[in-house]
Parts: C-alpha cells; sequence; structure tokens
C-alpha cells in the first residue's frame, strides 16, 4: 500500500484539519529537520534554535489548552505532530524536541496559575526546555521507591539524589521532577519544579547510547538543592499518581513513534527490493522477499489501527490503562520485527551507517525499555484481565 493510500485509509481519525496540519508539519521536517538528521546524529544533538521553530508554528503544543499558549487542538493533531517529526528519521530528536510533552502535563492539569506562567507558557514558546525527572540509578521500573528525597524546611524542600536516562538533560532549563517528600513506597511521592541554576544542581556529560544519538541524553544530581515549595506541583505526597497518569500519554506517543518506525522500515525495504538485483532479478523478483514485505504490512496495520482505535477512545475522555499498554507492547514487538526484516532485506547493506534501517535498527530497542518496560506493560495488563 503507497503513503497516500495508507493515510486515505485512516480517515475515521483524522479530518481535513489534520490532513493541513499534516502537510505543514511535514514541509516543515523536509526544510528544517531531514536535510540536517546525519550531522546532528554524529554531533550527539541538535541546535537549541530547532525548539523556538517549532514552538513559534506551534508543533509543539497542538493540544494543550490555549490558555497556556496551545493550540486547543485533540489528541489526533498530536498523532499527526509526532508521526511527521518521525519522519525526520531520527526517533532520538523527537524525544528531545518535545520532551516537554512528559513534562508539562502535571503542571497543565494540576499546576497554580502562576507556574503556568512560568513554567508552561516559556515553554509551548520555544523560549525554554522541560524535561522529565523519574528513573534514577538503581531504580529504573521501580519508581514507587524512588530514593531522591525532598526535605522541607520551612517555604523550601532541600533536594538530594539523582537521575539518569533524561532525555533533554544536558539543555533543560526546568526539569518535573518526583522526590520522595513522605515515607515509603507510592503514597510519599511528590512532583517539583526545579530550575537548572539552581545552586547544587549538577548534569553530566552526555551519555553514549547505543541509539537515540541526537537526544541529549544525561544525568542530573542535586546536592542540597534548595526548591521553594511553591514549586510543588499538586498536593504533597501525590506525585507518584500524577505521574502514573503521565505515563498513559507517554506510553501512547511510543506506540505511535513505535508505529513510525515501522512504517519507515517498511517504505525503505520495498524501495531497496525493488532496485536490488540478485541472482539477474530483482529482489521483488522473489516470492520470499514479497512474503516477508506482506507480513510486515500486515503486521503494521494492525497495529497501526489498534493504535489509533485506543487513541479514540482516549481523546473521547476514556481512560484506558490496559488498552494502552497492549497498544505499546504490540507496537513495540511489530518494531521490534520489523526493523530485524528490514535490515535482513538490505543485507550487509543494512549493517553499514549512513542507511536508514541502520538507524531505526538501534533506535527501536529503547522502545520495549523506556516509558515502562515491555514486562510492566504486562503487569498492567494482567492486573486488568485476572
Amino acid at each position: 500500500m503507497n503513503q497516500q493510500a495508507n493515510e486515505r485509509s485512516y480517515q475515521q481519525y483524522f479530518s481535513k484539519q489534520h490532513d493541513l496540519l499534516r502537510k505543514a508539519v511535514r514541509d516543515f521536517v523536509k526544510k528544517e529537520i531531514a536535510p540536517n538528521v546525519d550531522e546532528w546524529e554524529e554531533a550527539g544533538g541538535f541546535p537549541r534554535e530547532l525548539h523556538k521553530k517549532a514552538g513559534e508554528l506551534g508543533y509543539t503544543s497542538v493540544s494543550y489548552p490555549e490558555a497556556v499558549g496551545g493550540g486547543g487542538g485533540d489528541l489526533f493533531e498530536e498523532i499527526v505532530v509526532n508521526e511527521e517529526f518521525m519522519r525526520g528519521g531520527a526517533p532520538g530528536l523527537v524525544a528531545s524536541l518535545f520532551s516537554h510533552g512528559i513534562a508539562l502535563p502535571p503542571l497543565i492539569k494540576y499546576g497554580t496559575s502562576e507556574q503556568k506562567e512560568k513554567f508552561v507558557k516559556p515553554v509551548v514558546s520555544g523560549d525554554r526546555v522541560a524535561a522529565l525527572a523519574v528513573t534514577e540509578p538503581g531504580g529504573g521500573s521501580d519508581v514507587a521507591n524512588l530514593q531522591t528525597t525532598a526535605v522541607r524546611e520551612g517555604d523550601d524542600y532541600i533536594v538530594n539524589g539523582s537521575k539518569t536516562f533524561i532525555p533533554s538533560a544536558i539543555h533543560a532549563d526546568q526539569i518535573t521532577c518526583a522526590v520522595r517528600t513522605g515515607g515509603e513506597g507510592a503514597h510519599g511521592i511528590s512532583l517539583l519544579v526545579i530550575e537548572a541554576d539552581t545552586p547544587g544542581y549538577s548534569v553530566s556529560s552526555k551519555l553514549e547510547k547505543m541509539g537515540w544519538w541526537s537526544s541529549d541524553t544525561g544525568e542530573i544530581f542535586f546536592n542540597d538543592c534548595r526548591v521553594p515549595v511553591k514549586n510543588r506541583i499538586g498536593e504533597e505526597n501525590k506525585g507518584f499518581y500524577y505521574q502514573m497518569e503521565n505515563f498513559q500519554s507517554e506510553r501512547l506517543a511510543m506506540a505511535v513513534q513505535s508505529n513510525m518506525i515501522s512504517q519507515l522500515c517498511l517504505e525503505e525495504a520495498i524501495k531497496y527490493a525493488k532496485d536490488r538485483k540478485a541472482f539477474g532479478k530483482t529482489l521483488t523478483g522473489f516470492q520470499v522477499t514479497r512474503h516477508k514485505l506482506a507480513e510486515m504490512a500486515t503486521l503494521l496495520e494492525a497495529s497501526r489501527e489498534f493504535t489509533y482505535r485506543v487513541a479514540a477512545m482516549v481523546n473521547a475522555g476514556e481512560y484506558k490503562v490496559s488498552e494502552v499498554s497492549m497498544a505499546k507492547n504490540f507496537a513495540c514487538h511489530v518494531a521490534d520485527k520489523l526493523t530485524f526484516d528490514a535490515t535482513q532485506i538490505f543485507g550487509g547493506y543494512g549493517f553499514i551507517r549512513g542507511h536508514l534501517v541502520e538507524r531505526l535498527y538501534r533506535d527501536n530497542r529503547i522502545y520495549s525499555i523506556g516509558g515502562g518496560t515491555h514486562e510492566i506493560m504486562n503487569e498492567i495488563i494482567s492486573k486488568h484481565i485476572l
């Protein structure tokens, strides 16, 4: 199925307004990102100005309320933007350029007017960079037992500890940080906005990763950081529950991105198989290649349709915890297979840098880990079906 026919087949989810947005974003990505991706990947990051360019056009906040400077759009506008930025061929860039997408939602939903003015609007406009800091060196998926402490002292919290694997850690001006303000377990966690210029706040050099090279992922350290209590998001010791809500949108976005990795791999594999000759004919002349491509296309269609269906329910206001986890796991499973199969079709060239499938093969690996591992998703699903 070609790209245009594929997009037409999903018109039950996308309106003409979505199509216009898709075209505008696609043109932006072709002009501002695609020509620079290889250079930015090698450099391990992209210019900060890209935040400003995308912010000024409203692409980084299409679904945020107009009251905070967003576009007031629906979830499928957000999906359109997500998909088209992924077309730039650098998932790591998308992770960092949209790191605010998992940092701002708790602020938008539970923050005060003062917090939204100071910490949301400047990020929406592209003037500041925001990141989410939850994962810790010794914690991983065990969010309920995080160890970074925030001890109240008058009108401040004194924060000590560290976070790791944080996209945009190097360039973030502020982080939405999960800290322990109470006792053990989920009931003692709060969310604080911590600004990067706070004394005692420091950042590591960029972590050298298997994939996502253009994401400035790093570690963040807190040594007696004094953070005003007015920077706390919502109620004290409610942060775990705010973050669990936040994980839902992150996981759905990761399902969308995984499907786009699959889409790009399928497109590249079809294009290569039509051109590459072996034993006197193109690869598409071999039944084994045609059937492999057919299976790839079938899995992608199933995964994308399921992701869109879950997104439609979420967009309608339904809280679909297990379905979101299913969508993420299935999309990741499909992307695992399609990145493998596309690389196999490319043969030795799929192992050489400079080919998109090689990058996607590396970049894809994080999706079954980030935002909640495959195993954690299965645990969530099992709790809902048993």
